[in-house]
């Protein structure tokens, strides 16, 4: 098969159904993969496919390395992670042993069969076992939060400061801030009305002030913000009038037994909740990330979903403008999250992503049975349907109402009920603001195989290379380099050196010295607008010491200046080299530190020379290679586009002919050409969003050299072959020049690179140093 449609950003999601038989066509359905910018939805009950396209859109978002977030309720989408390129029996056997022994047959065999099966239904779909190795080779996680079945998810970031151009924008901190508050609500059962509740109102007041004031919070400070909140009043009431001490108590009741559930500590470990992480893995390539709610009750889904949604509109912000498919949000079974009537958590960012997201480069891809479970403020920015079967005439009604009443130049609305009352399983009505006129099309066979809901320990088994061995707790200064000591009542140091000292957690009164320091490293660069300070904390274990040396140190997050400046009471300290108690204000160790600061700290940035491209100082090398790609897709979109209006014109050109020779050749003739000129994909046509005769593929031309055998030709068909042979060149000469753009624009051509930024000795500033004494 011919797969140019691969090298042209298209997606290949089945084949055309024709409209009267109902029976599948040669005619390849094809979508733009950046139509899928206005959003798509897929609409059908149960069993009608929904599932499998889903899925199709996925796989073919992977292999043009665009990738996938999946919100999946119902446990379905896991089905991603069951690819085996080379269809063995022993990497189907484990999700077909269920099966098999339902039925009686050995499992190994079982498998065997199924895996046969699959291999030739794929085949059959003119795919092969390459193109299932490049889907394979995406990585594919699940994530399941709330349990340790698959890759567990840190909510510690809860409750964290937005990023600076959500709290810049007052519509946009306004949303996130009602979505997060009415989230944590859904996740103690109260369900809040913002006008009038008094839950709603204080954990609103509580957020609000601790982000204009720059402060994250954890869901802990949150229950103690409950019971004493830092305002005194509500508005012009007293807080105590409007909501007594008593019952913000049992109120925040609710949170600390959250917090107490054994459960819950499966929400606090695993990997944070990056959506920049959960999109690129760490060479910059596409992954897919399925988050596997069906475990969850339904307010911990409300919570999640709506976390996870205020994330994504935060991290979209921070994204620059594309017109390109940067992503997928795909939601399987949309039922609950995003109603026509009620205001769930979750809908406020559902609405501002199907409303600002295209900007950005972002699909939505939503699923649901029923047409009436999507809020009709959705609708409209939803520019591309697939409708399968359904179940009541009342459901067929509402889709050609939220059709909008454009609903084809060849179809109108009796056609299309009476479509879609007779769709077949796997069929679909397809509507796009993109093509010219509805079709209907059957889905392709899926590279993933279709085993159904994943239980939790397939899931565990799926992800057990992914999960992450929790590491050793890193060791304190204090807990390295024992060496037996003498320890004494007094320490003579210089009285203008500061001192800090540790509290004790084990009641230990034996002390040892740290040399520590707060030091503060401005970098800038004018001409890149780079201004950014980076603080640190070093400390140097003084045991065995004689001479400070910062080479020797190590970083640590504890803030010394916090730390009591009054020993403890019984407290014994170890020896003090002398280079450090007699040095007056501990001059010379900052002074030390300084000169080694200003040799060994640097700003890693990258670059790739060739595109002018720069990274900024917050993004790793996996960020920066995302770029890279995302901005040499722009540019093999752009050159594409360049192909369509001189091939668009070449191929209109040979249409015409190609009518005029028709007419020519005798009825009989004609009609059995006809038959021909039907067979095979039109990329082109689906490059300018239209069905298009012109031919691609193996197909026509098997079709030519059939029909030159049969007998005599005249001149009028042998022109008519002429034409259709040029059609054929004109294919092949697109496909050669989408194959030049491909190869001119991989990352394989394009060097990326590591630069710094030093700093000058007048931008590091050493803010505080000190003896620490740390416990022994």
């Amino acid at each position: 098969m011919n797969t140019i449609y691969e090298k042209a950003g298209l997606f290949y999601l089945g084949k055309d159904v024709d409209r009267d038989s109902f029976e599948p066509t040669d005619i390849l359905t094809l979508l733009k993969n950046k139509n899928f910018t206005t959003h798509a939805a897929i609409i059908g009950m149960t069993g009608s496919g929904k599932t499998g396209l889903g899925i199709g859109i996925i796989e073919e978002a992977a292999i043009d390395n665009i990738p996938s977030i999946v919100i999946d309720p119902k446990g379905d989408m896991g089905d991603l992670c069951l690819t085996d390129s080379e269809f063995r029996a022993e990497s189907f056997e484990p999700w077909v042993r269920d099966e098999a022994q339902a039925k009686g047959e050995d499992p190994l065999e079982y498998a065997g069969k199924i895996a046969k099966m699959w291999k030739e239904g794929i085949e059959s779909w003119d795919q092969d076992a390459q193109r299932v190795a490049r889907f394979q080779k995406v990585r594919k996680s699940i994530y399941t939060p709330g349990s340790n079945a698959g890759i567990q998810i840190n909510l510690a970031s809860t409750l964290a400061l937005p990023q600076k151009e959500i709290m810049d924008d007052s519509d946009d901190f306004s949303s996130y801030l009602k979505s997060a508050v009415k989230g944590l609500l859904s996740l103690v059962g109260v369900n809040a009305d913002p006008l009038d509740s008094k839950e709603y109102i204080l954990l609103s007041q509580i957020l609000s002030r601790a982000w204009l004031d720059g402060q994250s919070l954890s869901i802990e400070e949150l229950v103690g913000r409950i019971i004493n909140p830092p305002f005194k009043k509500i508005g012009v009431l007293p807080l105590e009038s409007f909501y007594p001490n008593a019952e913000r108590f049992k109120f925040a009741t609710k949170f600390n037994a959250l917090i107490a559930s054994p459960n819950f500590a499966n929400w606090l470990s695993g990997e944070s909740l990056d959506i920049q992480k959960l999109l690129y893995d760490e060479d910059g390539k596409a992954k897919i990330s399925i988050f596997s709610i069906s475990h969850l009750n339904d307010d911990e889904r409300m919570f999640f979903v709506t976390l996870l949604l205020n994330k994504y509109v935060a991290w979209m912000r921070l994204q620059s403008g594309s017109n390109r498919l940067r992503t997928l949000l795909y939601m399987d079974e949309i039922y609950g999250f995003f109603p026509p009537v009620k205001n769930p958590p979750s809908k406020e960012p559902m609405i501002t992503l199907l409303k600002q997201a295209r900007a950005y480069g972002i699909g939505v891809v939503l699923s649901t049975q029923n047409p009436i479970d999507l809020d009709y403020k959705g609708l409209a920015n939803i520019g591309t349907w697939c409708i399968g079967r359904l179940q009541t005439t009342q459901d067929i009604d509402r889709v050609i109402d939220g059709l909008g009443g454009k609903v084809g130049s060849s179809y109108d609305k009796k056609e299309i009920a009476t479509l879609l009352s007779n769709l077949k399983k796997r069929v679909f009505f397809l509507k796009s603001a993109h093509l010219e006129d509805i079709r209907l099309f059957g889905t392709r066979w899926v590279m993933s195989y279709l085993k159904g809901p994943l239980k939790k320990d397939e899931i565990s088994q799926l992800m057990q290379d992914q999960k992450h061995t929790p590491e050793p707790e890193p060791q304190s200064p204090a807990d390295t380099n024992q060496t037996t000591q003498e320890y004494k009542s007094v320490n003579t140091i210089d009285s203008s050196i500061e001192q800090r000292y540790e509290v004790s957690p084990n009641g230990s009164s034996n002390y040892r010295p740290y040399l520590a320091a707060k030091s503060e490293v401005y970098y800038e660069d004018i001409k890149r607008g780079i201004e950014i300070s980076e603080e640190g904390f070093d400390y140097i274990d003084l045991d065995g010491v004689d001479d400070v040396d910062w080479q020797e140190s190590e970083v640590d997050d504890l803030d010394f200046t916090a730390l009591p400046s009054k020993p403890p009471r019984e407290a014994k300290f170890a020896a003090v080299p002398e280079s450090v108690s007699t040095d007056k204000g501990l001059k010379s160790a900052a002074s030390k530190l300084k000169d080694y600061l200003y040799r060994n700290s640097k700003l890693e940035l990258y670059r790739c020379r060739s595109l002018k491209m720069e990274s900024s100082p917050d993004d790793t090398l996996a960020d920066f290679k995302a770029a890279v790609e995302g901005e040499l897709s722009d540019r093999k979109e752009s050159a594409i586009d360049d192909l369509k209006e001189k091939y668009d014109k070449k191929e209109q050109r040979l249409l015409d002919q190609l009518s005029r020779a028709k007419e020519r050749v005798e009825k009989e003739k004609g009609d059995q050409m006809s038959s021909i000129l039907n067979v095979g994909a039109s990329i082109l046509g689906a490059l300018f969003g239209r069905t298009s005769a012109s031919k691609i593929g193996t197909a026509i031309s098997r079709g030519s050299r059939a029909y030159r055998e049969h007998g005599d030709v005249s001149r009028a068909e042998q022109k008519l072959m002429d034409i259709q042979d040029k059609l054929d060149d004109l294919s092949d000469e697109l496909e050669e020049k989408i194959d030049e753009i491909n190869d001119m624009y991989s990352i394989d051509n394009y060097q990326i690179e590591s630069f710094y930024i030093k700093p000058k000795k007048r931008d590091i500033a050493i803010k505080d140093i000190a003896l620490v004494w740390r416990v022994a």
